[in-house]
């Protein structure tokens, strides 16, 4: 009788530990479960925030491209301007 109560006993106490290592392991998943989603959330959001600082160097691009050609073809004219003027300066001293 003595070996079956510790066998009783033995099976027991693995029961309870199978227990509650079950309820630690459904737990566990859970909250594993629980972290992928947010760790998608803040992919996407990181996702959404890369997205929009491309856009924003596109435009900075096109800002820059547009600005630079107005740039040249405003140095371009006073260049001109400019020495045109001179040109006339020269010609009236020329003239008197």
């Amino acid at each position: 009788m003595t070996m079956e109560t510790s066998a009783w006993i033995l099976i027991f106490m693995l029961s309870i530990m199978l227990l509650i290592f079950l309820i630690i392991s459904i737990i566990l998943l859970v909250k594993v479960i629980q972290l992928i989603k947010e760790t998608r959330k803040i992919v996407d959001v990181g996702q959404g925030i890369v997205n929009k600082a491309d856009d924003i160097v596109d435009n900075v691009k096109q800002v820059s491209a547009v600005g630079g050609i107005v740039k040249v073809v405003t140095d371009a004219f006073v260049s001109g301007f400019v020495a045109s003027k001179k040109g006339k300066k020269k010609d009236n001293k020329k003239e008197k």
